[in-house]
């Protein structure tokens, strides 16, 4: 059995949304998936939030659950995300998709994957992943909690990601940094 390197992901400021991300692999998947367009500490606590909303995380349920009401749970305010309906909807294809191929338990991506290359291919599978969450997950994996099978280093950016974040001052650190290489790469459109 592995042991996990940390009993949370310093993320959010709250230690309750901090430990779920690492204690639930789908909360994990889910705050991945919710990461776009809000700040960070937003995508990464909504996890939790839903779980308060609908009872618990479980990916059978959310795939099954009427769509109507996984919307109102993203919408209930304060909405889950700045866009709830989108976000529901790839809550729920995440949830189909880990049903259909991992019977609905997240944490088989990375228990059954025989490499870093497999590991990175199934992330890259999911719903809504795309090569730079799939390596930031891949770097949290490795990391933070030790969970990366052999090889995962290759799949890890050379660049600061989520897996460097071992606390706030991490975090901070973190932002500043995807900040600036924000405005950089604006910069660099603009001219």
């Amino acid at each position: 059995m592995t042991t996990l390197r940390t009993d949370r992901l310093s993320f959010t400021g709250d230690d309750a949304a901090d430990r779920l991300l690492v204690s639930d692999p789908l909360a994990l998947l889910i705050g991945f998936a919710l990461d776009q367009q809000v700040p960070l500490q937003k995508a990464f606590s909504g996890p939790l939030e839903l779980s308060r909303r609908i009872g618990g995380l479980d990916a059978k349920r959310i795939a099954t659950m009427d769509p109507d009401a996984l919307d109102t749970a993203f919408r209930t305010p304060p909405a889950l995300h700045r866009f709830p309906g989108n976000m529901a909807k790839r809550v729920r294809e995440l949830s189909v998709y880990l049903v259909e191929h991992y019977d609905g338990d997240a944490s088989r991506i990375w228990r059954e994957a025989t490499d870093g290359a497999d590991l990175h291919a199934r992330l890259l599978a999911l719903p809504g992943f795309g090569p730079m969450k799939a390596e930031t997950l891949v770097a949290i994996l490795g990391k933070r909690l030790g969970l990366a099978p052999v090889g995962w280093e290759a799949f890890v950016p050379d660049h600061m990601t989520l897996g460097d974040v071992d606390g706030p001052e991490a975090l901070r650190r973190y932002q500043d940094w995807k900040r600036g290489m924000k405005a950089e790469k604006r910069a660099a459109e603009q001219a």
